[in-house]
């Protein structure tokens, strides 16, 4: 019987095989959802999805696109907000 806090599905079942042939479960959280764009809704590109301790050890420009708005808007709604702020 696994620990308390393993029983809850916040948590993904890993089976290992060990080198004497047993199966043994290894217990791993869940990867987090896609970012998505906040204006049209569509997965975004180049923002990893990860846990915070995964997150925090990547280098700033690994995190999200070096554009403004980048991990926002996705590139064809920032291009749309570029478009609205020069018209206005």
């Amino acid at each position: 019987m696994p620990e308390l806090r393993y029983r809850s599905r916040s948590y993904k079942r890993i089976f290992k095989k060990t080198p004497g042939g047993r199966t043994v479960t290894h217990y791993r959280r869940k990867k987090p959802s896609k970012h998505v764009c906040a204006g049209c809704g569509k997965p975004l590109h180049g923002v990893p999805r990860g846990r915070p301790y995964e997150i925090r050890k990547l280098s700033k420009s690994k995190k999200r696109p070096n554009r403004p708005y980048g991990g926002y808007y996705c590139s064809s709604c920032a291009r749309k907000v570029f478009k609205k702020e020069a018209r206005s």
